[in-house]
């Protein structure tokens, strides 16, 4: 069946699109902050929260599924919800909901309600996600869609970093997530004053705004782009999470590193992706978001056979492979709209961030299983396999879009 999208006009940003309000620019950076910083902690307080629990390696497999249902439930939502309540007032109670699961985390006495606590911030995280991805890949530039990514890689470095200090000087892992919850506090009473900011132009002088769904979900899922775009962003964050979740694992009881030698890596992997965002955003409208796709996708491949070989220093692949992961999961979401049509985006970018959680669930849980049945040692190869899968599906992907383009 031909695609629908053949027939839609691409979207390109316009002036409007270019330069939106300074105040609604802040907000949409401190969202994305607030979905970065419990992201990347899990990782880092793995061992000392598997000790606190009593759990097995796998255990963390139990954790991730339970938050990305939630997360993944969430995202299949996002088109009614953003139907339903206003950006502004949705964002507020989503980031409160996940400042309240992040409570949990740092109180529950139990790991049953661990994972009740885990619900919380999937849903949250969910609805801020996709709203804030549907609303910047209408509303803004690539430029800015890369720099919004990164204010998120902000507080996934930042995450990491703040929970390794506090087990070095042993006031616990679960000081690190009481911190982090009241942050997301303090964020979402800022959502909630200024909520109104979202409903007014984006601009200050005109009137444009991101385009409200007309097609239904089901128009969406006819569409095979939608499909190869939620197959690679479940691969992309699949690599992005399991290297992130358990490199500090791997280096510190697999190949012996120190608990903050460790923890300077990690960091240093979720800091590499802030800086590839960055410098992104600056050469994304030049390069174009296509080409720096296919790059990196072949980079990220690169990254992970380097962090695979346990005689190259950790650093090389993280770094390399955190750099080369930048700007793919940006770059996705910005060319939506152009891909699928601007009539579905809403329910695509919903689709894709629902894909997304799903691997973060399945590829980190299966690392966990690789992990427990023959060893550490096996996670890094799986790595490796997840980003060839993910060079390959992007590869389909672009093919796909440059035929419709020649049409």
């Amino acid at each position: 069946m031909p695609e629908r999208v053949l027939r839609c006009a691409p979207v390109r940003p316009s002036e409007s699109v270019l330069r939106p309000r300074p105040a609604l620019l802040t907000l949409a950076y401190l969202a994305f902050i607030s979905l970065g910083l419990p992201d990347a902690v899990l990782g880092v307080a793995w061992p000392s929260l598997r000790s606190t629990f009593g759990l097995s390696q796998a255990g963390m497999g139990a954790i991730l599924s339970t938050a990305a249902v939630a997360y993944f439930t969430s995202g299949l939502l996002a088109g009614r919800l953003m139907r339903a309540l206003r950006l502004g007032l949705l964002l507020a109670l989503s980031t409160g909901l996940v400042a309240l699961g992040l409570a949990g985390y740092a109180t529950v006495p139990v790991f049953a309600l661990f994972l009740v606590a885990a619900c919380c911030i999937g849903f949250g995280s969910g609805a801020i996600d996709s709203a804030l991805n549907n609303y910047a890949a209408q509303s803004f530039g690539p430029r800015h869609m890369n720099w919004l990514h990164a204010a998120y890689s902000v507080g996934a470095a930042l995450g990491p970093v703040l929970m390794t200090a506090l087990l070095t000087r042993g006031a616990g892992w679960r000081s690190g997530y009481a911190v982090i919850g009241a942050v997301l506090g303090a964020l979402a009473l800022t959502f909630l004053v200024m909520r109104r900011q979202w409903d007014a132009p984006v601009r200050d002088t005109g009137d444009a705004h991101a385009e409200a769904p007309t097609g239904s979900a089901f128009e969406a899922l006819r569409r095979a782009r939608v499909w190869l775009q939620i197959a690679t962003f479940f691969f992309y964050t699949g690599v992005e999470v399991t290297a992130g979740q358990w490199s500090y694992t791997v280096l510190t009881e697999s190949r012996g590193l120190h608990t903050a030698e460790a923890g300077t890596w990690v960091s240093l992997y979720w800091g590499s992706l802030l800086a590839g965002r960055v410098l992104s955003g600056f050469i994304v409208e030049h390069l174009g978001s296509v080409r720096m796709l296919r790059g990196s996708t072949a980079l990220a491949v690169v990254g992970a056979v380097l962090f695979a070989i346990p005689s190259v220093p950790p650093v090389l692949g993280l770094v390399l492979l955190g750099f080369a992961l930048a700007p793919i999961f940006p770059g996705l979401m910005s060319e939506t709209p152009r891909r699928v049509g601007t009539d579905v985006s809403a329910h695509a970018v919903g689709f894709q961030v629902s894909a997304a959680t799903a691997g973060v669930a399945v590829l980190p849980s299966l690392a966990g299983v690789i992990a427990e049945r023959w060893g550490l040692a096996y996670v890094a190869p799986h790595i490796v396999a997840c980003a060839v899968m993910l060079a390959v599906l992007h590869g389909v992907l672009s093919a796909s879009a440059d035929r419709a383009v020649t049409r």
